[in-house]
């Protein structure tokens, strides 16, 4: 069952977020502890704009268990997405300057899927083409045509599922010193 996060989801979101933040080699995760890192990202989801918000993140539920878990946005909102977690930061004594992201994810006038993590135990199940086909209706419910996501360049099993449903390259991106397909859909009503 998909449904809307909450906030007894926060813990499992924050743990399964981690999986994406060590691929991405965030540099915050080499000055603060894991740990520490993770009660704060705990903390922000509970903050209505911030990137990983309950509001912008859907669960795949099996169960009662959090099997999956997808998040995303319109682009004009990410230059303010992470000021929730800055403000976290500084709150716990940490210079509120430092970033988790640093580079911009989303291209213009696009509904951004920022994530999609399905737990190891739940992969090959069709939970995260269940959680994108969801973001296509959240897209369009916020009144979006264009949905787009990031795939790591080397990923060409992910690469190969999105263009099966329709995204397309539309360009390079280096966010966190990888390199990334940008890739789009055009959705209809």
């Amino acid at each position: 069952m998909i449904r809307n996060a909450i906030k007894s989801d926060a813990p499992m979101i924050t743990s399964l977020l981690w999986e994406i933040f060590e691929d991405m080699e965030l540099p915050l995760l080499h000055k603060i502890s894991k740990n520490k890192l993770q009660e704060m990202v705990a903390e922000a989801v509970l903050e209505p704009a911030y990137r990983y918000s309950l509001d912008r993140g859907m669960v795949y539920e099996i169960d009662g268990e959090v099997a999956g878990i997808a998040f995303g946005y319109p682009s004009v909102d990410e230059s303010s997405i992470d000021e929730p977690f800055k403000t976290i930061l500084g709150k716990h004594g940490y210079d509120p300057t430092e970033e988790l992201f640093t580079d911009r994810e989303s291209l213009s006038n696009e509904w951004y899927i920022d994530s999609i993590v399905v737990k190891k135990d739940y992969r090959g199940l069709g939970i995260g083409s269940h959680l994108l086909e969801n973001l296509n209706y959240r897209a369009l419910e916020d009144g979006y045509h264009t949905i787009g996501l990031n795939v790591d360049i080397d990923n060409t099993q992910a690469k190969k599922l999105y263009s099966k449903i329709g995204f397309k390259k539309i360009t390079d991106i280096m966010i966190s010193g990888h390199q990334y397909d940008h890739m789009c859909k055009t959705l209809s009503n």
